[in-house]
């Protein structure tokens, strides 16, 4: 109420500050380091993201100069003016965690041994944690996405990039650093890899392999595994087949740790129903002699399939903060 003045005249406004506005909640950095390309985003604490970023560099150079600017570029546009938490890197390739630096990446000669958490530290002033993006994949999972309240469930990355992730009666398995299942052998003689094996699961279960089979197929040498499966009948033997070479691998998972769950990202998303059908069938076909329950394929998130990886970064930080 408004008190009278001592004359008698109107009376005087108090004027009553307004209470304090509540501290924002930080919130939290994520970056994806893929060969070619450095994605970013600002996000939640609910996961949600806020914004994204990506910067290109060429993933054949041997100086870390282009990776040096793409990691700044991306970085800078997607966090400046932020208040953040931290910021959790994930890494295709080996890493070291404890240093916050990658060991090696064979198809990107500038990555080895690249101090990507120093790099950012440097220009952000706040905490960096680096993992491998297969584990950091369940991590997204496991905060925000399928894998919430399970205990135990598999989180896999399809396209340019394969592996699994597995998170086990409550625990995030495979060591610091990462070994994503990708060099796992599933073919005894099979094709030369880029790690000087043969036969690794990656061989035939990615991108790479996808276009040179459709291509060898007369059915085009950049198509999709979408432009396949709209196809029908024409693309169906290439589909089946890659869904076919992707269970090989989930069924040495299913042998090893039974998680029950697996959850598809990244370009096996694009296969929709049928594909992650079709890579089910063949995991349970395939497991059928174990006593543990049918295994269960889901797809991620449709028209986000590549954010798992970034959510997985936003809970690296939590987990550590």
């Amino acid at each position: 109420m408004a008190a009278l003045a001592p004359d008698g005249g109107r009376p005087r406004l108090r004027l009553v500050p307004d209470p304090p506005a509540a501290p924002a909640r930080p919130l939290l950095g994520a970056v994806e380091m893929l060969p070619g390309q450095v994605r970013a985003a600002l996000i939640d604490r609910a996961g949600k993201l806020l914004r994204r970023t990506a910067a290109g560099f060429d993933p054949a150079a041997r100086e870390a100069a282009g990776v040096d600017a793409a990691v700044r570029q991306a970085a800078g546009e997607c966090f400046d003016g932020c208040e953040l938490t931290g910021v959790g890197v994930a890494a295709a390739g080996l890493v070291d965690p404890e240093r916050g630096s990658f060991i090696e990446v064979n198809e990107v000669p500038a990555l080895r041994g690249y101090p990507v958490a120093e790099v950012l530290r440097r220009a952000l002033g706040v905490p960096v944690y680096v993992e491998h993006r297969a584990r950091l994949q369940v991590l997204g999972d496991r905060w925000f996405g399928a894998g919430r309240g399970l205990e135990s469930f598999a989180s896999v990355s399809t396209g340019e990039v394969l592996g699994v992730g597995v998170f086990f009666d409550g625990e995030l398995l495979a060591p610091h650093g990462g070994r994503s299942g990708a060099h796992m052998t599933v073919l005894a003689g099979g094709e030369l890899c880029t790690c000087g094996a043969r036969g690794c699961w990656k061989t035939v279960a990615t991108t790479r392999w996808l276009r040179q089979r459709a291509r060898a197929a007369g059915l085009g040498a950049e198509v999709t595994l979408a432009e396949l499966v709209r196809r029908g009948d024409g693309g169906r033997p290439v589909v089946e087949e890659y869904a076919d070479n992707l269970a090989l691998g989930l069924v040495n998972i299913q042998q090893l740790f039974a998680p029950g769950l697996f959850v598809l990202h990244g370009e096996a998303v694009e296969g929709g129903e049928g594909f992650r059908a079709r890579v089910e069938e063949r995991l349970r076909r395939d497991s059928g002699w174990s006593t543990a329950a049918p295994p269960r394929v889901v797809l991620g998130e449709a028209g986000r399939p590549d954010d798992v990886a970034l959510l997985g970064g936003a809970g690296l930080v939590l987990t550590h903060r």
